[in-house]
Protein backbone atom coordinates (compact mmCIF):
# COMPACT_ATOMS: atom_id res chain seq x y z
CA UNK A 1 0.00 0.00 0.00
CA UNK A 2 1.36 3.19 -1.05
CA UNK A 3 0.90 5.41 2.46
CA UNK A 4 2.73 8.65 0.61
CA UNK A 5 -0.61 9.40 -1.65
CA UNK A 6 -3.08 9.15 1.92
CA UNK A 7 -4.33 12.34 3.47
CA UNK A 8 -3.16 12.93 6.81
CA UNK A 9 -5.75 13.25 9.48
CA UNK A 10 -5.85 16.68 11.40
CA UNK A 11 -5.47 16.55 15.17
CA UNK A 12 -8.88 17.34 15.64
CA UNK A 13 -10.08 14.03 14.16
CA UNK A 14 -8.04 12.25 16.65
CA UNK A 15 -11.66 10.84 17.95
CA UNK A 16 -12.53 7.53 19.45
CA UNK A 17 -15.36 7.59 16.74
CA UNK A 18 -12.64 7.61 14.15
CA UNK A 19 -9.64 5.98 14.85
CA UNK A 20 -11.21 3.32 17.16
CA UNK A 21 -10.96 -0.01 14.72
CA UNK A 22 -8.01 1.53 12.95
CA UNK A 23 -5.25 -1.09 11.31
CA UNK A 24 -2.20 -0.49 12.32
CA UNK A 25 0.73 -1.02 9.53
CA UNK A 26 4.39 -1.71 10.35
CA UNK A 27 7.46 -0.58 8.96
CA UNK A 28 7.41 -3.30 6.22
CA UNK A 29 3.67 -2.23 5.81
CA UNK A 30 2.25 -5.76 7.05
CA UNK A 31 -0.63 -5.22 9.15
CA UNK A 32 0.91 -5.64 13.01
CA UNK A 33 -2.51 -4.73 15.04
CA UNK A 34 -5.51 -2.07 15.24
CA UNK A 35 -6.64 0.58 17.35
CA UNK A 36 -9.06 -0.34 20.23
CA UNK A 37 -9.88 2.36 21.84
CA UNK A 38 -8.12 5.50 23.15
CA UNK A 39 -6.58 6.15 26.59
CA UNK A 40 -5.90 9.59 27.46
CA UNK A 41 -3.05 10.80 25.26
CA UNK A 42 -2.34 6.88 24.50
CA UNK A 43 -3.71 4.62 22.17
CA UNK A 44 -4.66 0.78 23.02
CA UNK A 45 -3.85 -1.40 20.21
CA UNK A 46 -4.53 -4.74 19.85
CA UNK A 47 -1.28 -7.27 18.94
CA UNK A 48 -1.44 -10.36 17.50
CA UNK A 49 -3.59 -12.86 17.95
CA UNK A 50 -6.11 -14.41 15.14
CA UNK A 51 -9.85 -12.68 15.24
CA UNK A 52 -9.18 -11.24 18.66
CA UNK A 53 -8.30 -14.68 19.92
CA UNK A 54 -5.00 -14.45 21.56
CA UNK A 55 -4.72 -10.94 20.71
CA UNK A 56 -2.47 -8.51 23.36
CA UNK A 57 -3.62 -4.79 24.15
CA UNK A 58 -0.73 -2.68 24.89
CA UNK A 59 -0.48 1.16 24.97
CA UNK A 60 1.51 3.52 22.50
CA UNK A 61 1.75 7.19 22.50
CA UNK A 62 -0.78 8.89 19.38
CA UNK A 63 2.50 10.60 18.29
CA UNK A 64 4.05 7.04 17.37
CA UNK A 65 1.78 6.37 15.03
CA UNK A 66 0.79 8.56 11.82
CA UNK A 67 -2.97 8.32 10.92
CA UNK A 68 -4.38 8.81 7.68
CA UNK A 69 -7.22 8.29 4.85
CA UNK A 70 -7.10 5.94 2.44
CA UNK A 71 -8.60 6.14 -1.59
CA UNK A 72 -11.76 4.70 0.86
CA UNK A 73 -11.95 7.01 3.05
CA UNK A 74 -10.71 4.32 5.52
CA UNK A 75 -8.51 5.38 8.46
CA UNK A 76 -5.40 3.69 9.32
CA UNK A 77 -1.86 4.01 10.88
CA UNK A 78 1.45 3.62 10.26
CA UNK A 79 4.36 2.88 12.78
CA UNK A 80 7.65 2.28 12.91
CA UNK A 81 7.17 -0.18 15.82
CA UNK A 82 7.24 -3.73 14.59
CA UNK A 83 4.74 -6.40 15.60
CA UNK A 84 7.68 -7.94 17.84
CA UNK A 85 8.41 -4.74 19.29
CA UNK A 86 4.88 -4.77 20.43
CA UNK A 87 4.31 -7.97 21.81
CA UNK A 88 7.55 -7.12 24.16
CA UNK A 89 5.71 -3.87 25.64
CA UNK A 90 3.57 -4.73 29.02
CA UNK A 91 0.05 -5.71 28.75
CA UNK A 92 -2.49 -2.76 28.95
CA UNK A 93 -4.86 -3.19 31.65
CA UNK A 94 -7.82 -0.59 31.73
CA UNK A 95 -8.15 0.54 35.45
Amino acid sequence: MDHSKHVRLAPAEFTADILNGATIYGPGDEKIGSILHLHGSQVVIDVGGFLGIGAKPVSVSLSELEFMRDEDGDVHAVTTWTKDQLKQMPEHVDP
